[in-house]
């Protein structure tokens, strides 16, 4: 049964059966538009194309919207590594790191290469049981992105509030589709070119409060000014109170682009598009069971079936866009994808 309306995805332009939004997702018509604007202003050396802070800052607050943070809470980046990487460098030396074993790799390699910190590794799903009373921080994806299995959250902050330790989230795989509250964490980082439907580019993090005093803004430039304009030469005396003084120069492509497509998932609401993309995994999932097949059991967008992932090359050469991940063929499913796509991919298979 069709959960959306037809308008929401009369904005994709997309002609193949595309089910690998864990991977990239497609631009709204409305973020090419916004894309296509900018850049032909810049190349006509318009004043326009100079980008603009104020869209740029309109994304800051609907991405406070989406995640139920404070604007004052997020930060504006390029990339997830980035922003664990700030985190990475305030942590003291000999600090212990726990991670989920295989999770992605910009969730944990900021910690991995400050060889002067004790990594430690524990399965997703006894991660909880794994914070000990040594552990400084504990740094996890909300959903996997090998595989779309999601981790309990509440089990980890009720451990990490026990022991001491704070908590860093990676909400990629999950903002956009799984309604999502950053409020409880230190930190969570989002890349915005996934289920935000947005540009490589744009990517958030939202900090509470106690752990914005902790981390050092050593990328700060003029933008992590509290008066921007007043800060473009000399050292900055005055950074901007808020998460802004870990923002980075924004790649106003990528912002412009964000700016009509998370106004797009907010005008059809996330508890909508996680109805219907988490339907559409579950067509999924009872197919691939009539097909003799047993995907990675739960209820995630992100469905993935181990020891079919060499069937990825076939699939794409037939116009449906999956993905090869840690040996498993990757599907999953966002608010442009219709019960069709599910077929047609179920077909292929058979």
């Amino acid at each position: 049964m069709d959960l959306l309306p037809e308008a929401a995805r009369a904005e994709f332009a997309h002609s193949t059966a595309y089910l690998n939004t864990a991977t990239c997702g497609v631009l709204p018509r409305a973020a090419v538009a916004a894309v296509r604007e900018l850049a032909e202003a810049a190349g006509a050396g318009l004043p326009a194309g100079f980008g603009d802070f104020d869209r740029v800052n309109r994304v800051r607050a609907a991405f406070a919207r989406l995640t139920g943070v404070a604007v004052e809470r997020v930060a504006l980046g390029s990339a997830v590594a980035t922003h664990v990487g700030l985190v990475a460098a305030s942590l003291p030396a000999g600090a212990e790191v726990l991670c989920p074993e295989g999770d992605f790799a910009s969730v944990m390699n900021p910690f991995v290469v400050r060889d002067d910190l004790k990594v430690r590794f524990a399965p997703l799903e006894s991660l909880a049981e794994a914070v000990g009373p040594d552990t400084v921080l504990v740094s996890l994806s909300a959903v996997q992105s090998a595989d779309g299995r999601m981790a309990d959250l509440a089990a980890v902050r009720a451990a990490t509030s026990a022991h001491g330790a704070r908590m860093l989230v990676d909400a990629t795989q999950a903002v956009g589709w799984l309604p999502f509250d950053a409020s409880p964490y230190d930190f969570t980082v989002t890349a915005g070119y996934k289920w935000l439907l947005g540009a490589r580019g744009a990517s958030y993090m939202t900090l509470s409060k106690e752990a914005q005093d902790s981390l050092t803004p050593l990328h700060a430039g003029w933008v992590a000014a509290e008066s921007m304009w007043d800060a473009t030469y000399g050292p900055v005396t005055e950074l901007a109170h808020g998460a802004r003084r870990f923002d980075e120069s924004p790649a106003f492509l990528a912002y412009h682009a964000a700016e009509v497509s998370l106004a797009l998932l907010e005008r059809i609401g996330i508890e909508a598009v996680h109805a219907h993309d988490t339907a559409l995994a579950a067509r999924y999932r009872a197919g691939l069971a009539r097909l003799g097949h047993e995907p990675v059991p739960g209820g995630s967008a992100i469905v993935s079936v181990p020891g079919l992932a060499g069937r990825q090359p076939a699939l794409q050469d037939a116009g449906i866009a999956t993905s090869a991940r840690a040996g498993a063929l990757r599907a999953s499913f966002h608010l442009y994808n219709t019960e069709a796509d599910v077929d047609r991919l179920l077909d292929a298979l058979s």
